[in-house]
């Protein structure tokens, strides 16, 4: 890190790391309530308190009507907060990413890089890194306070994941009316959103090999993809998910927010896709240093998060941005 980074981390806040053991996302919501509050604010201005109080209805019932089983843990958050926002800001799944899998170019091990862009202010300032414990080991999560799923994470010595958004599947001519079409099938469906199969296996996977198995086979209510990483450099891969079917690419490789797989299509997610992964994939295998990948145009307004992390080093550094730039010090765990 050179001495200008130096100073700007001097000025910028720390993200917090909690040590949550087996206590769950309660546990980081009381140790950080500031934080939470600022971001349903942050969600109360862009969306309206209208929005987010209907929202948070249909998302409780479609919680009831899918028995997913962290209904009431989601529950018991937004009891917490008192506020409306923590149902909704839970199931939503809006965001753009830019990831890349490969051997790691300065230490033993594979290597996730990892950007998050949302249009949602105050993501990246009210950043939390929460350490959990599991059956199958220890997981470091890049969350935020009230959140229950799993978006970005690194398990020492086992695997890192993180999800990025496809495409929007193609039922018209109508990007909003096939939104609406593709909302209404998600309500039919029982399975598991992304972010919570996410979860489950973070803690009960053991190995990179049961992570990619369980990935690829269990049924999800929105297609996903999932960037895995493992211990051993050859150990990486895309896993571009369907409701029910799985395409896998092995690493070294780099995913954002069109299908690799050339079959699938639909409506773009966030602007510069292409852009973003033809970038990625020429930084990747050379960054020698944290942060040297993350430029323009994986770098953008609508950045909030991005690390990197190597399963095999226990490594995992995080930075929060907002549109005006870093909103966050760089945290290494």
């Amino acid at each position: 890190m050179d001495a200008a980074t130096l100073a700007e981390d001097r000025t910028l806040t720390a993200i917090p790391f909690v040590d949550v053991g087996r206590k769950g996302p309660l546990a980081v919501l009381e140790a950080e309530p500031e934080k939470a509050n600022d971001l349903l604010l942050s969600g109360q201005r862009y969306y309206g308190a209208t929005a987010l109080t209907i929202g948070d209805a249909l998302s409780r019932r479609w919680l009831r009507h899918a028995a997913n089983p962290y209904g009431r843990e989601i529950a018991s958050l937004a009891e917490h907060v008192g506020t409306p926002g923590i149902y909704l800001l839970n199931l939503s799944y809006e965001w753009t990413c830019t990831t890349a899998v490969g051997a790691d170019p300065i230490r033993a091990g594979n290597r996730m890089l990892r950007s998050l862009d949302w249009p949602l202010a105050g993501l990246g300032r009210n950043l939390v890194v929460a350490r959990h414990e599991a059956d199958a080991g220890p997981y470091l999560s890049c969350t935020w306070p009230g959140f229950s799923g799993v978006a970005t994470a690194m398990a020492p010595m086992r695997f890192s994941a993180a999800i990025n958004q496809p495409p929007m599947r193609k039922f018209t001519s109508s990007p909003a009316l096939d939104w609406l079409i593709g909302w209404f099938v998600v309500w039919r469906r029982h399975a598991l959103p992304p972010t919570h199969l996410l979860r489950e296996v973070f803690e009960t996977c053991r190995s990179f090999a049961e992570a990619k198995t369980k990935l690829v086979e269990t049924p999800i209510c929105v297609p996903a993809f999932f960037t895995l990483s493992g211990i051993d450099e050859g150990d990486g891969c895309v896993i571009e998910r369907t409701r029910d079917d799985a395409f896998v690419h092995a690493g070294p490789i780099a995913a954002d927010n069109h299908w690799l797989e050339p079959r699938l299509g639909g409506w773009p997610r966030g602007a510069d896709s292409v852009e973003r992964l033809a970038e990625m994939t020429a930084r990747a295998p050379q960054a020698g240093d944290e942060m040297s990948w993350l430029v323009p145009p994986i770098l953008n307004a609508t950045t909030r998060l991005a690390a990197v992390a190597n399963a095999r080093s226990g490594t995992l550094v995080v930075r929060g941005f907002e549109a005006d730039g870093p909103a966050t010090a760089l945290l290494t765990v």
